[in-house]
């Protein structure tokens, strides 16, 4: 597995980011289709074996329990200087005035709660999970300066909004003199390429390292037009994306089938290969629950795609509406 730095920071990543959504109390929270910790072992394991040393989750994945689980693998298959850690905060995780929301109040709370159920006196990377617009920025920076300060974060990172919004937020920690963000984690993937206008040239400019969530647009690039899985039926979030231009869509799904075959790869290798070709962006995270995941992943740090396969790749896309935050 190949290694970088998260952006222009000091952090080493993988350029595989394992995200620890589909690892979870399928009983809790949103995502039936989640893996328990018996069956979520080997995928730790094999990830560890295999070189990736980052691993992405969010107090919010299966209530708690995805952060439970990854904690208790990392610590059974390696030491904890080892791998770098991220998890995310925003969403409700309860009905009290500190359960969601970005205020310092629930910044504080939250933190500790991750801390506690991940089993590590800090957090490598900790994330904003969306912008909290009730919330004024200074308030944010300023939580997140003081856990930062405090030892139990070490760098902060933010995910899906507006490029005018992450700028907004990095302005007000160099004002005050505090901790910028390194990274954000957004959607970006063949099927969704609006981040290309704006946030990330505005993440090269400023040296903040991009890993972005749904490479594989939720699987759809990795197979047919039109086939299903039995996550499909159950995963609400993901049914709401990539509807705006289905005529472009099955084009590049197509493409990228034709170069697979081409190549004698996955499709998966193939549409990873195209994302890890940016140089906007450090490492994607990939969910895993088949071994295949895992494996083609790892093998697509190791594709390059020809200039003609880029551009096939990239020819239909239309533009759509960012959505997704």
């Amino acid at each position: 597995m190949k290694h970088t730095r998260l952006g222009s920071s000091g952090l080493p990543i993988s350029r595989i980011i394992l995200g620890c959504m589909s690892y979870g109390d399928p009983n809790r929270g949103a995502h039936p289709w989640s893996l328990g910790i018996d069956d979520a072992r080997p995928f730790l394991r094999r990830a560890i074996e295999a070189g990736i040393t980052t691993f992405d989750t969010a107090n919010v994945y299966s209530l708690g329990s995805s952060e439970e689980i990854t904690g208790q693998l990392l610590r059974e298959f390696t030491s904890r200087d080892e791998v770098t850690i991220a998890t995310k905060v925003a969403m409700r995780m309860g009905p009290g005035p500190k359960d969601s929301g970005l205020s310092r109040a629930a910044i504080m709370a939250q933190a500790d709660a991750s801390l506690r159920r991940l089993g590590t006196d800090y957090i490598d990377l900790y994330q904003i999970h969306r912008l909290d617009p009730a919330v004024p920025m200074e308030e944010i920076m300023e939580a997140l300066h003081d856990l930062v300060r405090a030892g139990k974060v070490r760098y902060i990172g933010a995910s899906s909004m507006y490029a005018w919004q992450f700028a907004k937020l990095q302005h007000t920690a160099d004002l005050h003199g505090w901790t910028r963000f390194v990274s954000m984690q957004d959607q970006y993937n063949l099927l969704m390429r609006e981040e290309e206008r704006e946030m990330h040239p505005l993440c090269l400019d400023e040296g903040v390292g991009v890993i972005p969530w749904s490479p594989l647009a939720r699987g759809r690039l990795t197979r047919e037009w039109g086939a299903e899985t039995p996550r499909t039926a159950s995963d609400d979030f993901g049914n709401t994306l990539y509807h705006q231009q289905e005529e472009s869509d099955r084009a590049i799904i197509d493409a990228v089938g034709a170069i697979a075959a081409e190549r004698g790869v996955s499709r998966a290798q193939v549409a990873l290969a195209w994302v890890l070709s940016k140089p906007a962006i450090s490492a994607p995270i990939i969910g895993a629950t088949k071994p295949h995941h895992l494996d083609e992943a790892i093998a697509a740090v190791d594709l390059e795609l020809t200039d003609d396969e880029i551009a096939r790749l990239e020819a239909p896309y239309a533009p759509r509406l960012p959505e997704g935050f």
